[in-house]
């Protein structure tokens, strides 16, 4: 019995090795250069007041105008944002919001 289900584990193993090489390989000798430059095309702009305000709006009142940690850290500059950079991500735990917010800072 173990001895089946070890086999079966191998050859899973190795079809799904086999399978993903050969994905590998017709993409890259199939894939023209037009589409590899569409593909490097940049993202476009995150905008802070729109994108990424909203997102740290769940921080009032205390990091907005009249808040009590107001004058540490204001959420209504994209200056704060880009300093605190990725420790915001112990409060913000949406995987998308995440990205804008990564997006953001890369800018």
């Amino acid at each position: 019995m173990r001895l089946g289900v070890l086999v079966f584990a191998l050859v899973l193993l190795a079809s799904s090795y086999s399978c993903t090489r050969t994905k590998g390989a017709t993409a890259s000798i199939g894939t023209a250069p037009a589409t590899i430059a569409s593909t490097n095309t940049a993202s476009p702009k995150v905008d802070f007041e729109t994108q990424i305000k909203p997102i740290v709006s769940r921080c009032q009142p205390c990091h907005f105008s009249g808040g009590k940690v107001y004058d540490k850290l204001p959420f209504d500059r994209p200056e704060t944002i880009k300093t605190l950079g990725t420790k915001l991500f112990t409060r913000i735990h949406d995987e998308n919001e995440r990205r804008l917010i990564r997006e953001f800072l890369a800018q």
